[in-house]
């Protein structure tokens, strides 16, 4: 992929991603999503288990999972949907910062490490 096309890249995902950004920017954002949006629909814990065909304790178990940071994407989209929902993620820079940003802030450091061994 050429420069061009690549910078073209990142400020379509950056535009795109601009809601995550926001979310990245907050401690633990998505922590316990899934439970928080079960409650506030009000989703009965037998209801998501028919709908997934699992016990009660493999929601609890997944939520937890969710935690933890163990669960699989596939587990969340299965969850969401018993909920009515899908599953939406976004990957960005740690600080908050465009991809655009971030790529400028990694070929500099290229450039400084290259410039210290010549």
């Amino acid at each position: 992929m050429r420069e061009k096309e690549r910078r073209l890249a990142r400020g379509r995902l950056d535009v795109e991603m601009r809601p995550f950004r926001r979310a990245g920017t907050m401690k633990n954002a998505t922590c316990g999503l899934l439970r928080a949006v079960r409650l506030a629909l009000r989703v009965p814990l037998a209801e998501m288990a028919g709908k997934m065909g699992v016990n009660r304790s493999n929601i609890f178990d997944m939520e937890a999972r969710e935690l933890s940071s163990g669960i699989t994407l596939g587990s969340m989209s299965r969850m969401a949907a018993a909920m009515g929902c899908k599953v939406v993620y976004g990957v960005v820079p740690m600080d908050g910062c465009t991809l655009e940003e971030l790529s400028f802030e990694r070929l500099c450091r290229g450039a400084r490490k290259a410039g210290i061994r010549d």
